[in-house]
């Protein structure tokens, strides 16, 4: 029965997309369905090179975390095993800038290609913050028509970069994965993201309330192109990729190769080190050495607890980053992508995986911070 309610929902889903003749994302959707770690392979991408002077992350690994809790208090036995069990696939410690443990599961290795779905709107995060310490944005408190003047609802005049890097833009947009005729939908498995955006409407006043909303992302995505004059990938392969000391290539997925416009909400495609190596970054204050690849007043703001806004674990949010009372903080995607910087002990976490499971993971992840 259970299997024929699944097929009928299916056929129903073809023919509403077969009747409406435009709607070529319902049917995606209905092939591909959830977002999942396999999807750093569905969509076309631009490739991000590494740095060719790169060195590896290497350290002192050790095989198991000392005197580790889960969140519910509970002593692990062992630390490989509980991960593998919470559906983990890479896991990186580093203390110091060294890794101290690293271990991958289900097949995956160091060199696994893994998405980093929201964790990529931290990087935008970070570039907005580099385009301004280059003059080429004046100010998060630009109006994002200045960059994108052909947003047709006029109302987009009050609304700031810093209102859409804290999610209080008041767009009517529908974060929603499980529907496929939402807003995310047509953001995630459409072929026109550029006509999705510009056609996005207000629906309250700008810095009214929070909500967590992906197109916020995206209108920064395009204003940064049109401040740079390039493309999201090229200006992180530059900004960010290389100078950070990348180890691999990346890519950044893009809605399809006639429009060729990067899904900046979401798709990074990369390494666990690397992103190791971009939390480090902001654990360093945005320098690499003596080098300053982002300036330290934008890492101070962006992690700067500065409204009531709370994500949906209560954790307080900043640009793009999720924060903590403590001084920690996260990027998160939506399979439970982590990266976890915890600055009182020099300690930064990664975290990647099939889904997120029930464990809270910034919990955990403090909780190893504690024993270490």
């Amino acid at each position: 029965m259970k299997i024929q309610r699944v097929t009928l929902r299916v056929v129903f889903l073809l023919m509403a997309t077969l009747i409406s003749g435009s709607s070529c994302h319902v049917a995606r959707y209905v092939w591909w369905n959830f977002a999942d770690i396999d999807d750093c392979r569905k969509f076309p991408a631009n490739a991000i090179q590494p740095s060719s002077g790169s060195i590896s992350l290497i350290g002192s690994v050790i095989s198991v975390v000392p005197v580790v809790f889960d969140p519910e208090g509970e002593k692990i036995a062992d630390f490989d095993v509980f991960l593998e069990k919470n559906h983990t696939v890479a896991f990186i410690i580093l203390r110091n800038d060294t890794i101290i443990y690293e271990k991958y599961f289900d097949g995956y290795n160091r060199s696994s290609m893994l998405p980093s779905f929201s964790v990529a709107k931290s990087v935008v995060s970070a570039l907005v913050g580099i385009a301004i310490g280059e003059g080429k944005i004046r100010s998060v408190d630009q109006p994002v028509t200045d960059f994108i003047p052909e947003l047709k609802d006029v109302r987009f005049r009050q609304v700031t970069l810093k209102h859409l890097l804290e999610m209080r833009s008041g767009i009517g947009f529908v974060e929603e994965y499980g529907n496929p005729f939402s807003g995310m939908a047509k953001f995630y498995y459409g072929l026109n993201l550029k006509k999705y955006t510009l056609s996005l409407k207000i629906k309250d006043s700008a810095d009214r309330f929070y909500n967590y909303q992906s197109a916020n992302t995206q209108l920064l995505a395009m204003a940064l192109e049109r401040a740079t004059g390039k493309p999201l990938s090229a200006y992180l392969e530059e900004k960010i990729w290389q100078p950070a000391g990348a180890e691999y290539p990346a890519s950044w997925s893009i809605d399809s190769r006639s429009d060729k416009q990067i899904k900046a909400f979401c798709c990074i495609n990369a390494r666990a080190v690397d992103f190791a190596k971009f939390g480090q970054l902001f654990l360093d204050r945005g320098m690499k050495g003596n080098d300053t690849i982002i300036p330290l007043s934008w890492v101070s703001e962006s992690l700067t607890i500065q409204t009531d806004s709370r994500d949906s674990g209560g954790f307080p949010y900043a640009y793009h980053w999720r924060v903590t009372e403590e001084g920690d903080f996260f990027a998160k995607g939506i399979l439970g992508q982590y990266i976890y910087g915890c600055p009182a002990k020099n300690i930064v976490i990664v975290r990647f995986g099939k889904k997120a499971g029930k464990l809270s993971w910034p919990k955990f992840f403090r909780e190893i911070c504690r024993s270490l």
